[in-house]
């Protein structure tokens, strides 16, 4: 099963990435809405929809993957067109969620996330 770590934030989610550079690993990383402490789940559908089968498909990625859940953070601040992570121009992303293997152009957007055969596809070497 590939490692798993959950990050929040933009600043944390470089971090992170900083931290496992030299691990020779495959990172996917997820970004999502944030999740509401009371119910645990996020503001965004579509996360809602897609964090099951990303959840199987990391469950059954080998060892030679690391994965890396991002909150975006709260529905307002995600929706504002400055937002970090969609001006940030390592990621420039457009939707949540978004899954991307780090260090190439592959990602998958919204529905495609929930699609269990290209998200296996993502996780594969």
């Amino acid at each position: 099963m590939a490692q798993k770590f959950e990050v929040s934030g933009l600043d944390e989610y470089k971090e992170k990435l900083e931290s496992l550079s030299s691990s020779g690993k495959t990172i996917i990383a997820m970004f999502s809405g944030g999740k509401d402490p009371a119910t645990g789940q996020s503001w965004c559908p579509d996360c809602v929809v897609a964090q099951p089968v990303v959840d199987k498909a990391v469950s059954q990625a080998s060892e030679d993957f690391i994965y890396v859940y991002c909150s975006v953070g709260g529905r307002d601040f995600w929706k504002d067109k400055n937002c970090v992570f969609r001006t940030d121009p390592s990621l420039k992303l457009k939707s949540v969620p978004t899954l991307i293997k780090v260090g190439t152009p592959q990602r998958l957007e919204e529905a495609q996330c929930a699609n269990p055969k290209l998200v296996e596809m993502l996780f594969e070497d």
